[in-house]
């Protein structure tokens, strides 16, 4: 059966999209089947992936309401092993929609119950906000990956979603977990990158992953080509870090 993990952080801008784009296809490279499921109302992983927001079948938005099953809504993508359920613009909508939904919480669970041993991992990636979104995303999952930026603020957002974390665990997934730490937007040279890592340390020391994502103009030029970094630039330092990621994540899950 296949892992679901959720990519979580409320704030934007942290590289969490890039880390689900880039991971899932490092991932799937290294002979892994996964299933990306663009949970965010902005759809960046599914162009990221090349696929249209407006291609008229069924995305997360119907499975969250329950219009649609989620095999049906599986789109394979020409990247290796990886295949992706799309968001629509209609996915803005659902956190209005769920509040008339009977156990509007396990939706998301419920949905991908039945295609869960179809893939060894499963990725959500989440909006960057604690809504009703996020809270299935987070019921559904079974560990969490939190990207961070290295700035001043991230240690704030961090207590701020591990107290989410605790919450849902507590109220609806007592089986949740830490998947880990990504570091993303990285410049060791800069005094402040290194007072947060050693912040993240102190308290997360056995959960923050080695591999760190550096900043880089080609990880941002990748998306607009509607391809992860790995079929972009093999070459540039956000590739190589991608892959070491997707090398680090197999590890620690011991199946790679």
């Amino acid at each position: 059966m296949g892992k679901i993990i959720s990519i979580v952080n409320q704030k934007g801008g942290v590289g969490k999209t890039t880390t689900a784009v880039n991971l899932v296809a490092g991932i799937g490279l290294a002979g892994k089947k996964v299933l990306l499921v663009d949970a965010d109302p902005q759809g960046n992983s599914t162009s990221g992936y090349g696929i249209s927001k407006k291609q008229g079948g069924a995305t997360t938005y119907e499975l969250l309401i329950g219009g649609a099953k989620a095999e049906t809504a599986i789109v394979k993508t020409q990247f290796k092993n990886v295949d992706v359920i799309p968001a629509s613009m209609n996915l803005a909508a659902a956190e209005v929609d769920l509040i008339e939904i009977e156990r509007r919480e396990s939706a998301l669970k419920n949905a991908l119950a039945p295609i869960r041993e179809n893939y060894d991992y499963i990725f959500i990636d989440c909006p960057p906000s604690l809504g009703l979104i996020t809270i299935n995303a987070l019921n559904a999952g079974d560990t969490v990956l939190v990207p961070i930026q290295c700035e001043y603020f991230a240690l704030e957002g961090l207590s701020q979603l591990m107290a989410s974390v605790r919450q849902v665990k507590r109220l609806y997934n007592p089986m949740l977990e830490i998947e880990g730490i990504v570091l993303t937007m990285f410049d060791g040279r800069l005094n402040l990158t290194q007072q947060v890592v050693g912040e993240i340390k102190k308290f997360f020391v056995d959960k923050l992953y080695k591999t760190v994502i550096p900043r880089g103009v080609r990880l941002s030029e990748a998306p607009s080509y509607g391809c992860p970094i790995q079929y972009y630039d093999k070459r540039s330092k956000g590739c190589i870090a991608y892959n070491d990621l997707a090398k680090e994540f197999l590890k620690r899950n011991r199946r790679g």
